[in-house]
């Protein structure tokens, strides 16, 4: 299984559902976004030194942690470098060693954010409540239409009291699993961890849970 995380807006948390899902699904998660990469890094073969041929995937995998992670380089000059061609053949080859693979895509509409779409077998959106973050998520679920990337579900992160689960779904017909606005997650984020070893229990735990249980019901 490959698995897009995308979203039209930069900001709205795909990273940390990103993560997360890579978690619950005891998945390598590959930072793709090769401008703004958002996942920890380490010394080491990066993505960029995949894309640009100095390195073989499996090499620039990092199993040391929670989550097993194929990190991206930080640098403009390191994304030039590489050819962006070679990233579903990347992740395809990740995919056949460990068995399921999330990509955290970069935000936007870019031929970059298309790239992990088209090696994907579905997508989930990442979004917030708030309007303008709906419009840029239309944009994304259109485009992975375009590359025959499946909607396995929306990610409505960051929410409060009586989120606006339905008429988020009615807009992008998936089903939506909202996610606390809760300090935990964050405090996981920054420990390295996901928010389930950090806060057994808790509703933002749970919630990612569902929202892997609900992929798993779309594409498994």
């Amino acid at each position: 299984m490959i698995l897009a995380i995308a979203g039209g807006k930069g900001g709205v948390g795909k990273s940390t559902v990103a993560f997360e899902l890579g978690a619950q699904f005891d998945a390598v998660v590959v930072d793709a976004d090769l401008a703004m990469a958002d996942l920890a890094a380490r010394r080491g073969p990066d993505l960029h030194d995949v894309l640009a041929g100095r390195a073989d995937p499996l090499e620039a995998v990092c199993e040391n942690g929670p989550v097993r992670l194929l990190p991206c380089g930080r640098t403009l000059a390191g994304a030039r470098a590489g050819d962006v061609t070679r990233l579903a053949g990347a992740v395809r080859a990740v995919e056949d060693a460990y068995g399921a693979v999330v990509v955290d895509c970069p935000a936007g509409l870019s031929a970059d954010a298309g790239m992990p779409l088209l090696a994907a077998d579905a997508v989930v959106l990442v979004t917030v409540p708030q309007e303008f973050a709906l419009a840029d998520a239309l944009r994304t679920r259109a485009l992975a239409r375009e590359l025959d990337a499946g909607l396995a579900a929306v990610a409505l992160n960051r929410t409060g009291e009586s989120p606006p689960t339905e008429r988020v779904r009615r807009a992008l017909g998936a089903p939506v699993v909202a996610i606390p606005d809760d300090e935990r997650v964050g405090r996981a984020r920054r420990n390295g961890s996901p928010v389930a070893e950090l806060a057994p229990g808790s509703d933002p735990a749970g919630r990612f849970a569902e929202l892997a249980e609900t992929v798993a019901g779309s594409v498994l």
